[in-house]
């Protein structure tokens, strides 16, 4: 198998140092040091740390995003208005495949997500695009005919709420000693767990003021 190139090497090492220690505590230094290449080729393939942030965050987020859209693909085909439990499964399954039990890019692809979602550099909110807004725009209306009785605030909120969830889930799993690490059928229990307990939360009648 070949080597990966540079920019492969560069986005490797910016995945798992992001992950660990968060935007701004991670440098431009550390890496490339990690990665084993010269401190220009940051600028060269990305042209900046920032950027650098958001083609980590594309790699990891785009792929779920993808199977997140499939799966609303084949539920729309069978119904118009699927329930919120297909909603959530259609959501949140491809969460649990991106991060899987026993896979260490698994669990890199976990602690990103949850400093994504928690980490408050600036620079961590700017890689969303146009992808991103397909999946919010498309759940949310269907979330919207399948829970009308929420307000397009508090449905956003609790859509948040899955994918936070989700996230922090895989991320205690895989902060396990190996020993302890359940095996897949568990894991697979895990995520019929974590559909059944979403689904509830998300049909929950609406907060008063």
């Amino acid at each position: 198998m070949a080597p990966p190139d540079t920019r492969t090497q560069i986005l490797d090492a910016a995945e798992h140092l992001f992950a660990e220690r968060g935007y701004r505590g991670t440098s431009v230094r550390a890496i490339t040091d990690l990665a084993g290449v010269n401190l220009a080729a940051v600028g060269y393939h990305f042209g900046s740390k920032a950027e650098l942030m958001s083609a980590v965050a594309r790699r990891v987020v785009e792929p779920i995003n993808a199977a997140q859209c499939a799966g609303l693909d084949r539920l729309l085909a069978g119904t118009t208005d699927p329930g919120a439990a297909e909603l959530v499964e259609a959501f949140a399954a491809p969460l649990f495949d991106g991060m899987s039990v026993g896979d260490e890019g698994g669990a890199r692809r976990s602690r990103l997500i949850v400093m994504i979602l928690s980490d408050p550099a600036e620079e961590v909110r700017g890689w969303a695009g146009a992808g991103q807004d397909t999946v919010r725009e498309r759940y949310l209306a269907a979330f919207a005919r399948a829970l009308p009785g929420l307000s397009p605030e508090e449905l956003w909120f609790r859509i948040r709420g899955v994918l936070a969830v989700t996230a922090v889930d895989r991320v205690e799993v895989h902060q396990r000693p190996t020993p302890d690490c359940p095996s897949p059928e568990v894991g697979e229990a895990a995520r019929h767990w974590a559909v059944t307990f979403l689904a509830a939360a998300m049909s929950a009648p609406p907060t008063g003021p």
